[in-house]
Formats: structure tokens, sequence, C-alpha cells
């Protein structure tokens, strides 16, 4: 399971901090080489959990990363539903102790529930391009809805060149041929009721 592309993307999303990714550039910087390092070590933390590692102090054990660091990445993952744990305390110490476990058929309808919202997103594309005709500066500066090309005149304001009707077939029979990939993605992950 954690080799699936969508399923490691929605992990990444959902454990990776996003305040390591702002302003990283494409390049590989040390920084950024520091960025997949951590990307590493977040989806060895999912691995262990996978595997049945149940304490956050074994975890870190095992994994070698930071106790702090591995109770955020699982209180995120428990904040997204996909683990979940149970406490308990210890009579000896009074301290609690937590026994983590991986929700996979969470992950399925977590990622079914992000595709129909991209479905339901294009679908909603798809039919302004249907329902309207589009004007376009010949120099690329802008488009628009019949609507709104009235409104401006016909004229772009970028350059004030003259808005061309733009025939957007091309980007209608895009949209369709990405809905039903999205769709077929959507058929094939299964999830049990």
């Amino acid at each position: 399971m954690l080799d699936d592309p969508l399923v490691q993307d929605l992990l990444r999303k959902i454990i990776d901090d996003p305040e390591d990714h702002q302003g990283a550039k494409k390049s590989k910087s040390k920084k950024s080489k520091k960025n997949d390092d951590k990307d590493l070590d977040n989806m060895l933390i999912v691995q262990c959990l996978n595997k049945g590692v149940k304490t956050d102090e074994e975890i870190a054990e095992k994994t070698g990363i930071r106790l702090n660091i591995v109770r955020k990445i699982l209180y995120r993952l428990y904040d997204a539903g996909l683990a979940s744990y149970k406490r308990h305390k210890d009579p000896e110490t009074q301290w609690y102790s937590y026994d983590w476990k991986f929700e996979p058929e969470e992950v399925n309808k977590t990622i079914k529930k992000q595709i129909n919202d991209e479905i339901e997103f294009l679908k909603n594309i798809l039919d302004n391009e249907k329902d309207n005709m589009f004007f376009s500066c010949p120099e690329g500066h802008t488009r628009f809805d019949f609507e709104d090309a009235s409104n401006v005149g016909f004229t772009c304001p970028e350059c004030g060149e003259e808005v061309v009707f733009e025939d957007n077939a091309d980007i209608i029979k895009e949209l369709e041929k990405d809905i039903k990939k999205y769709q077929k993605i959507y058929d094939s992950i299964e999830v049990s009721e």
C-alpha cells in the first residue's frame, strides 16, 4: 500500500511540515536535500506504524528519529484520521503511554474523497467552458467570458489590443479526458463500508 504513488502523495501532504518547503528552490540545494531527508524520515515513521510498531518510543528507537518528531507525525496522522491510538496508564509510574495503529482503510477513503473533489472541480470548469463563449488577447495577456469581455469593451486591459473569439473545443476535450482519467482511478479504489 505505501508503494502506491497516490498513497505516498496523500501521506506527504499530511505529514510534511509546510514550513520546510516554503521558499525551497527546485534546484538541489543543501536546504532541499535536507528537506528530502526529512521527507524520508517522515515516511519511515509511517512505515513502522504500518508494520505494527505500536508505541512512539519504539518507533523512535527503530528509526533513530527524535521522539518529539515521531509524536508530531503521529498526531498529524491522527488529525487526518489515518491513525488511531489507545491510551493506558502505567500502574507503577502513573505515566500514560499510547499504542498507535495505522488505519489503511481510512487512507483509501481519504484518497477517494480527494479524487472525487477533483472530479467535481473539473466538472465545474467543464460546465463553465461549455456554457460560455470566451475571448482572449492575441498577445496572451487575458482571457474573458463574453460578459467580462463586453465589460472591458472587447479590448485587453494590459495592452489595448482587441480580444478575439477563442475556440475552446480543445480545452473541453482535455477536461473531459482528465475527468475520465480521475473517474477511472476513483472507480479502482476499493473502500469497504
